[in-house]
């Protein structure tokens, strides 16, 4: 039964790191024939008319001395017969996929002001949502917060909103996130909502969703 409990564990949050890509690039630029450049592109012979492209990289304009070239986001001009070597990185994504459980919800762990707690992933919810009873359980202090009403299950509530210092969610951090301590025991499970889900891309499917951030 343990076995099956830590099964479901590792399912329900899984982080994938991508790590960093270099992607090393040597263009030559061998002749320059009016708006046609010619360039050898990590030894292969390509042909390039102005505002063409290929293997990253574009020609911008052709002069009888130069040829201004876009390398992978970045523009150089490359006299005929000089190679250049660079070396870009592609960006790191992070990517942390939540199952769906029996109750067609999506739950997961989360650190919270350094502190662990169990969360909902809520995309109705504005804010991220606790608790007063969770909050003292975290050491979150709310007395200093703005004070509100909301609708609870049970009707209306007193709240405070208050700011996060962090919230992670799998190693994806977002710092400063706006949220609500309702007073008492609602909600039973922390609501992540839109305050810390508008930091990431999200994308369902077969029951299973994906958060993306790219660093």
């Amino acid at each position: 039964m343990q076995a099956v409990k830590v099964a479901h564990a590792l399912l329900g949050l899984l982080l994938l790191a991508l790590p960093v890509q270099a992607i090393a690039l040597s263009v030559q630029v061998q002749a320059i024939l009016g708006e046609t450049v010619i360039v050898v592109i990590d030894g292969q012979q390509q042909t390039l008319n102005v505002g063409e492209s290929v293997s990253g990289v574009t020609l911008v304009a052709a002069q009888p001395t130069a040829a201004t070239l876009e390398i992978m986001g970045e523009t150089r001009t490359v006299p005929p017969s000089q190679t250049i070597s660079t070396q870009f990185e592609a960006p790191r994504e992070q990517v942390v996929t939540i199952v769906r459980d029996a109750r067609l919800q999506y739950q997961t762990g989360a650190v919270i002001n350094g502190r662990r707690a169990q969360v909902m992933v809520d995309t109705g919810a504005n804010l991220v949502a606790l608790s007063s009873a969770q909050a003292r359980q975290m050491n979150i202090d709310y007395s200093g917060g703005k004070p509100s009403r909301v609708q609870t299950a049970s009707g209306m509530g007193d709240a405070y909103a208050i700011t996060l210092d962090t919230v992670s969610i799998g190693g994806i951090e977002v710092r400063n996130v706006p949220a609500m301590v309702v007073k008492g025991d609602y909600p039973a499970m922390i609501l992540l909502g839109m305050s810390y889900l508008r930091h990431v891309s999200m994308q369902e499917k077969n029951g299973v969703l994906s958060l993306f951030r790219s660093q």
